[in-house]
């Protein structure tokens, strides 16, 4: 097209020299030639503007990420106009798909980040936050979190750990409610900025798990030494009875100091065996079998527990109320594991009561990323300084207790990797949360 134009303007000047020559009208050949020449030199700017102001809207919606424009495939300008406008067409939509690509990629992984049960924060060096996963707010108890100056009311400890956290260090951070976390970060350079990022992680049921095992093995080697000390005095307590019936009591006259020997010897092996009996009551503890899990019906459950205790319940003048939502509410999980730990903790409830007229357990379960289910009472309350021992093994608060219910309870959780927590207030009441 350009290459006509050319010719045609080469041509129209070669006439006009050619009719300049016949000594025609000069001035109306020189006129006419001029407008015609002009015209020509008009279109051929016109057709290059074009195609430069093509390839500049080209550029920039290249520059500015801006795919949306369509350039029209005519012939108007010629062959190779309509094929440069394809070919315009045909990258910008290229570019097109590898938005749409990269987009769907993006929000598939930010998807992916908000629902993870690792926490996850990432910030500049300006301290400015770019990202923080809902995890990450849910262990913090904050519900946004914008410039790292922001947590040092609620979390001044966690504030100076991230300003200061080093790639590939490990800290631990404990919460204002007590919850283990460990923390561990990274740095890296995106787009010529440096930026922190830093895994916050729950490990409490993994400190728990390890406090459990650590119980565990206690418990195993203390029930063997004990076992195996009692098995021999067991054993030598009824070769001394006999001795003394067949021997001794034949042999003396005085039967006061064979009588106090007998009694002696009973008291003995009574003591011993219970001794015996005390350490196997704690093998449960060491040898829990692994839950059998089937998708279980929280209402039903719970009816069950109570219908069990319903009797023990009335006879201690203590009501108790139910609520779960939804009521469909489904849990895989050991029916018989869960439904003894309810037992236990039911039953704790009830004993918890002083002088209280208005006694009352309530159950509540409902549906967050897991299943929770509440024990609540309005007893007594239990001591700050004992609630932080009530879930070790052989601690108790009762005179007739083990100390085993509530660590037993705790290591069945632990096996449905869930969680078993309390809280209380002296005076007011005790909750226990079953997290399953």
């Amino acid at each position: 097209m350009i290459m006509i134009r050319i010719i045609i303007i080469v041509l129209s000047v070669i006439a006009l020299a050619w009719l300049a020559s016949k000594h025609t009208n000069e001035i109306l050949v020189y006129v006419l030639g001029a407008i015609f020449i002009f015209i020509q030199a008009s279109l051929l700017y016109q057709y290059v503007t074009n195609v430069n102001r093509k390839l500049t809207y080209f550029l920039e919606s290249v520059r500015y990420s801006d795919f949306t424009i369509n350039f029209r495939s005519d012939n108007k300008m010629g062959r190779t106009f309509k094929e440069l406008n394809q070919q315009f067409n045909e990258v910008l939509h290229a570019f097109r798909q590898a938005r749409a690509e990269k987009e769907a990629n993006l929000q598939y992984l930010n998807t992916i980040v908000q629902h993870i049960g690792t926490g996850l924060i990432t910030f500049d060096n300006n301290g400015q936050v770019n990202l923080i996963n809902n995890a990450a707010l849910r262990m913090l108890g904050i519900y946004r979190l914008h410039q790292l100056s922001e947590l040092k009311d609620k979390h001044p400890r966690l504030y100076e750990l991230l300003s200061h956290l080093d790639s590939g260090v490990r800290e631990l951070y404990r919460t204002p409610s007590d919850q283990p976390l460990a923390l561990q970060g990274a740095a890296i350079q995106l787009r010529g900025m440096w930026v922190r990022i830093v895994v916050l992680q729950n490990i409490q049921t993994e400190l728990q798990q390890q406090e459990v095992e650590s119980w565990q093995n206690l418990t195993r080697v203390l029930r063997h030494e004990i076992m195996n000390s009692m098995t021999p005095i067991v054993s030598l307590v009824g070769t001394m009875r006999l001795i003394v019936n067949e021997d001794i009591e034949k042999s003396t006259s005085d039967q006061e100091a064979v009588n106090d020997l007998k009694e002696a010897l009973s008291t003995l092996e009574k003591r011993s065996k219970g001794m015996m009996q005390f350490v196997n009551a704690y093998r449960d503890f060491t040898t829990l079998p692994k839950p059998v899990f089937a998708n279980l019906s929280v209402a039903e459950l719970l009816q069950e527990v109570l219908q069990l205790l319903q009797t023990d319940l009335t006879q201690s003048g203590v009501l108790w109320k139910l609520s779960i939502k939804p009521e469909t509410l489904i849990v895989k999980a050991d029916g018989s594991q869960i439904q003894q730990v309810l037992i236990n903790l039911i039953k704790n409830a009830s004993e918890s009561f002083s002088s209280q007229t208005n006694r009352l357990i309530t159950l509540t379960a409902y549906q967050t990323d897991n299943v929770v289910i509440e024990v609540e009472d309005n007893g007594d309350g239990i001591e700050p300084e004992a609630i932080e021992n009530i879930f070790i093994p052989f601690y108790t608060t009762k005179k007739t207790g083990s100390g085993i219910g509530l660590s037993l309870s705790r290591q069945i959780l632990q096996q449905h990797n869930g969680q078993l927590n309390v809280s209380s207030e002296v005076g007011k009441g005790t909750v226990f949360t079953l997290i399953i």
